[in-house]
């Protein structure tokens, strides 16, 4: 089984994103992650790029990897600088790693235009600083910026730069379509022929910007790369980098390749949540593999077939990438559909057990009213076990009042009151929010902290309102949809009303007996 080598940009490349900004501990807590999945390189940084990454590299000398290796990523030395003076350089050495990614650049292009330096002194600022890390035992990795742009501009130099690059000793040359304006068959063809003329190991490193990065990845592999460059999550600049959560499982799954640990590719959905959850952002339900819409099947046709063969509608088995099917309910579901989602809560219950038609009628007089338990799997579990008996109720609310304030601040525009009773037990709490809905939502999980402190790894992840009857103007029914989290798992549920106040506070307390229901299921197993 061919080995290809999976090297993970997410800490630098990936801190370029748009809306990302990692602590020392977070780029710790992913470093940890990564190694236990199995990624051979973790790119760390450059540790002369500012004062949190240089900390960053101190850390990491306490940490103690199963898997990877540690990358420090830097340039290669500046223009008319001898290399042992320029204090990138010397800011690698610090790092203290076996491993230096050095980057450099092939497109003519830029050395005239950004660099304002000669070609030649370019190829020799290539060569000093490879074979300057090379001549001190590091594995020194050459990505080669803009390789394919450069070549298509001027294919001798491209190529000369990798040359440089290899004869200097570099271990490993590495591809950059750092535009991401490629296509698959130029990239298959380049690659093709940079490995039979460049007698290094070669690797791919694409960005997204056509969104062809994970196509672009395979087809250098297909044509005899042996690392693939990306980020877990596709993370990156601008559009983001080739996405590490759907290249692994096409490669190892699909193709036959080697890229981490056998039993360690079902750990892979759970790994893209927890990147999603340092990052602090919402994980992207329609990733391929990962996503939560990944192998959610809404139509009653489709889910017919699934039901009877997975094969129909699923190219791989959800579990072998940590996933798992999801059935949703609709308007163009089937009883089929409705019984399979009630089996996944009472597994005893057939098509014509008296309680399965109590739950379809039910379903269809609440979907009359305005709801829709495809985005609301929350509250249809609890309306089940509702009309079951089998609903444990772990709280009573006593009353709740919500206060506006005038004039507004932008962090404390309403006050909430809640009291609440557990076992007749009354709390009585009061928070300020961000909105009226923010204020119930802080009031109502501080009362029910004092019983539940399981609830502190609670928070609501999204927040979404919806117009049943627009016709009804200021007094139109409207549907609230509520996603929580609590860093493992998330889940929506629902609520509507002609008051909005009132269908938000419904979906937050099925969010919360939702939580506390799951809880008292996991201690029962």
């Amino acid at each position: 089984m061919a080995v290809i080598y999976i090297y993970d940009s997410v800490l630098r490349d990936g801190a370029q994103a748009e809306g990302i900004s990692y602590s020392v501990e977070d780029k710790l807590k992913i470093v940890k992650k990564l190694d236990e999945f199995g990624i051979s390189f973790i790119e760390a940084g450059n540790p002369g790029s500012n004062p949190k990454d240089a900390n960053f590299f101190k850390r990491l000398k306490e940490i103690k990897l199963k898997n990877a290796r540690i990358v420090a990523f830097g340039s290669t030395r500046r223009p008319g600088i001898k290399v042992d003076q320029d204090a990138n350089v010397q800011a690698l050495l610090q790092a203290e790693v076996d491993t230096i990614c050095i980057f450099g650049k092939s497109w003519d292009l830029h050395v005239t235009d950004v660099l304002r330096s000669s070609l030649e002194e370019n190829l020799n600022m290539i060569y000093e600083t490879v074979s300057f890390f090379a001549s001190k035992g590091y594995e020194v990795i050459f990505d080669a910026e803009h390789f394919f742009d450069g070549y298509k501009a001027n294919k001798e130099y491209a190529i000369k730069s990798l040359k440089v690059a290899a004869d200097a000793g570099a271990k490993w040359v590495v591809l950059c379509d750092t535009n991401g304006g490629s296509f698959p068959d130029e990239v298959r063809e380049i690659v093709r022929e940079v490995v039979n003329s460049i007698p290094v190991a070669i690797g791919i490193h694409a960005h997204n910007d056509s969104e062809l990065a994970v196509a672009n990845s395979i087809a250098a592999v297909k044509a005899g790369a042996s690392m693939v460059q990306g980020c877990i999550n596709g993370y990156g600049e601008r559009i983001g980098n080739a996405n590490l959560c759907s290249i692994i499982p096409a490669l190892q799954l699909k193709m036959g390749y080697k890229c981490i640990p056998e039993d360690n590719i079902k750990m892979l959905t759970s790994v893209s949540k927890f990147i999603s959850e340092v990052a602090n952002l919402q994980h992207d339900n329609r990733m391929p593999y990962v996503g939560d819409s990944a192998f959610a099947h809404k139509g009653g046709m489709h889910i017919d077939a699934v039901l009877k063969n997975s094969r129909t509608y699923e190219h791989i088995d959800p579990e072998a990438v940590g996933n798992e099917r999801r059935i949703l309910m609709s308007e163009v579901s089937g009883k089929s559909t409705i019984l399979s989602k009630i089996k996944e809560i009472e597994p005893t219950l057939t098509k014509d057990s008296p309680e399965t038609r109590r739950i379809i009628d039910e379903l269809k007089k609440m979907e009359y009213e305005g709801y829709q338990f495809e985005g609301a799997e929350g509250s249809f579990y609890l309306i089940v076990k509702k009309i079951l008996g089998k609903f444990k109720k772990h709280f009573d609310i006593r009353y709740f009042k919500v206060i506006d304030q005038i004039p507004w601040d932008l962090n404390t525009s309403a006050t909430a009151m809640v009291k609440v009773a557990v076992d007749g037990v009354e709390e009585v709490t009061a928070a300020e929010g961000n909105g009226p809905v923010n204020a119930l939502d802080a009031a109502l999980r501080r009362a029910l902290e004092y019983f539940y402190p399981v609830l502190k790894t609670v928070v609501l992840t999204d927040y979404k309102v919806r117009v049943l009857n627009s016709d009804g103007a200021t007094a139109a029914k409207v549907r609230v949809l509520i996603e929580s989290g609590d860093g493992e798992e998330r889940w929506s549920t629902m609520g509507v009303s002609t008051n909005i106040i009132q269908a938000s506070w419904d979906a937050l307390v099925d969010s919360i007996e939702y939580k506390l229901a799951k809880e008292e299921e996991k201690r029962k197993n």
